[in-house]
């Protein structure tokens, strides 16, 4: 039986139906990839499906007792307080109850601070807090809209896992293939209001879909021509009392029909990025560079030669440093605000032309209409050396002419990507900085920007968590890691400050030749653990530890607290480092001993049910 089913549901936006008349079966174990063009209404199916919107028409029927939430594209701007009052409104400190010990179990699991502030957080940390909310009660039906943006490599890793262990049915919005690719068993596609269903996996879809779409247009093209046809026939004249000749012109009123209903594919974007003149062989040069705040170092001893046409990818875990230092590599020494090294220096080429594109979008003015943002008033921009109107280039990046005087506040996050990049396209480069230029990007614009990005020439650099993105278009890697690249075989952890490394090739070439930390390499190297089955009666030893357990985890989150106090005052960053960093290394293993002790606890308890 059916979760959650639409029956013949109808949603209307601005006039454009995003549903017309949309049926979707969603079964237990179901693993859905909600797939669509940017504006195509994914996000707004979701809503429907949750009972956030209701449809103007049809029905939205959720067998009795089935539970759905949902985790939001974007992050509300209202959330404050601690992860574990936000994750789990009704808790207290002195709560034991099911949904307390649930909430502390999942928070660790997701390998959070239960104490930490939501407002201090980075935009992935945040998304993995509305996730334990969204997980909270062991919900039936769990809907992600967008659930990778802002994650790091190791973040979105974990939810993969996470997500096959411990949610049987999910639908999700992505714009990551190789997420798509390992999570998904069945595909559905929303476009031009219809659902289409797909029982196969995504490469299948690809061709499958191109097959349709083929068939598609060929019908298409009978129809025109059958309806040129009968057209020149009826502009002929007609003997109307004819009764063969009147069942003629009713079916000519019925193709008219059908040619009217027809809703043509979206148009496709067809961004170009200007090239100025060549810059010098040699484009920056860094050596020895250390930088830091406040006599803390963030990178350490860092050297690079970035030559004309080089394609690098910048990897690393949120809040390491990424963006610090594409600002510390392309910023002119001794402009406003800029960074300067530590030690080190950092020497630019000639004639060099940067186009960046900020993570944030901050870039955009929200107040200002699209118009506005891209051409800054001007009626006519310089494209390829051609003179272009503003309203046409826009619809190169498919955005209509009614919408052009809109605010930019207006659009949607993979429309506000795409606005961006007509704005950043729009002026001639030879270096090119994209900073995270995949996040909401539907996946048709997603392969035509690989494909532009492959054949600029000149120099890119660009940081990104999108694993295909990385393998299809940069020629190598930097990895901020923990080791420095002379010496692969010590690991440094307990140093502040991350070491900067240079790998050829894309995500796999590092994958494969990166170096793990000690306890990841022995877990590797370990051989598998065959699970030993749950025993009929428990043993006194095992009786005697979850007597004990919640005492010790009791134990454990009240030295979480005390270290998480120390931390946020800023007396702490007073101390001699050793003291920094060995409060910082006991706070993150405490999130790795508390998500062993819940989980020993779980599988204590299973055996006394």
């Amino acid at each position: 039986m059916a979760l959650l089913s639409l029956k013949d549901v109808s949603l209307r936006y601005g006039g454009l139906h995003l549903l017309d008349s949309v049926d979707l079966h969603i079964e237990p174990g179901d693993r859905i990839s909600l797939l669509g063009s940017n504006g195509a209404g994914k996000s707004s199916l979701l809503r429907v499906l949750s009972g956030e919107s209701h449809p103007d028409s049809g029905e939205v029927i959720t067998s009795v007792g089935t539970r759905v939430t949902r985790l939001p594209q974007q992050v509300p701007a209202d959330l404050a307080g601690r992860i574990i009052d936000i994750v789990c409104p009704k808790y207290t400190d002195e709560a034991r109850g099911p949904e307390a010990l649930e909430a502390r179990q999942i928070i660790s699991r997701l390998q959070l601070d239960p104490l930490a502030e939501f407002a201090t957080l980075s935009g992935g940390t945040r998304r993995r807090v509305l996730l334990a909310k969204a997980l909270l009660g062991n919900p039936d039906l769990v809907l992600l809209d967008e659930p990778t943006n802002h994650l790091d490599l190791e973040s979105i890793t974990f939810l993969e896992n996470y997500l096959l262990r411990y949610c049987r049915t999910f639908v999700f919005v992505t714009h990551d293939r190789t997420f798509l690719r390992r999570l998904a068993s069945r595909i559905v596609e929303l476009d031009r209001g219809k659902l289409s269903d797909w029982a196969c996996d995504y490469d299948t879809f690809l061709r499958r879909k191109e097959e349709s779409l083929q068939a598609e247009a060929q019908q298409w093209r009978k129809l025109d021509k059958l309806l040129e046809k009968e057209e020149a026939w009826i502009r002929r004249g007609v003997k109307a009392r004819t009764t063969r000749n009147q069942g003629r012109v009713r079916a000519l009123e019925a193709l008219r029909e059908e040619r009217a209903r027809r809703r043509e594919p979206g148009g496709s974007v067809q961004l170009s990025i200007q090239q100025a003149g060549r810059t010098g062989q040699v484009v920056l040069k860094a050596e020895n560079v250390t930088f830091g705040y406040g006599g803390n170092p963030l990178i350490r001893d860092f050297s690079l030669v970035l030559a004309r046409g080089d394609r690098v990818g910048i990897l690393g875990p949120n809040g390491c440093g990424k963006t610090t230092l594409l600002r510390l590599l392309l910023e002119p020494s001794g402009s406003a605000g800029c960074l300067v090294p530590t030690a080190g220096s950092i020497t630019h080429g000639t004639n060099l032309q940067i186009c960046y594109s900020d993570q944030l979008r901050a870039q955009l003015d929200d107040s200002k209409s699209l118009v506005d943002n891209i051409a800054e008033g001007r009626e006519f921009v310089m494209i390829d050396g051609v003179r272009r109107h503003v309203i046409g280039y826009m619809e190169d990046f498919c955005f209509e002419p009614d919408r052009a005087r809109q605010p930019a506040s207006s659009l949607s996050g993979g429309e506000r990507n795409r606005l961006l990049l007509a704005r950043l396209f729009a002026q001639p480069s030879n270096v090119l900085v994209l900073d995270e230029p995949t996040n909401e990007l539907d996946l048709d614009t997603l392969n035509l920007l690989e494909e532009k990005i492959a054949a600029y020439r000149g120099t890119v650099l660009l940081v990104s968590h999108d694993r295909t993105f990385l393998n299809n278009v940069v020629t190598s890697v930097l990895a901020f890691e923990k080791h420095p690249p002379e010496r692969t075989n010590v690991w440094l952890g307990q140093l502040d400050g991350w070491y900067v490394n240079e790998y050829v090739g894309g995500h796999d070439d590092w994958a494969a030749r990166r170096v793990l930390p000690p306890e990841a390499e022995s877990a590797k190297k370990a051989p598998p653990v065959r699970e030993k089955p749950i025993r009929k009666k428990m043993s006194e030893r095992d009786r005697r530890e979850l007597q004990g357990l919640p005492a010790r985890i009791e134990a454990m989150e009240a030295e979480q607290a005390q270290l998480h106090q120390r931390m946020i005052d800023p007396a702490f960053y007073r101390l001699p480092p050793p003291e920094i960093s060995a409060a910082k290394i006991r706070s993150e293993s405490l999130i790795h001993e508390l998500a062993a002790a819940y989980t020993r606890w779980e599988a204590l308890e299973s055996q006394t049910a």
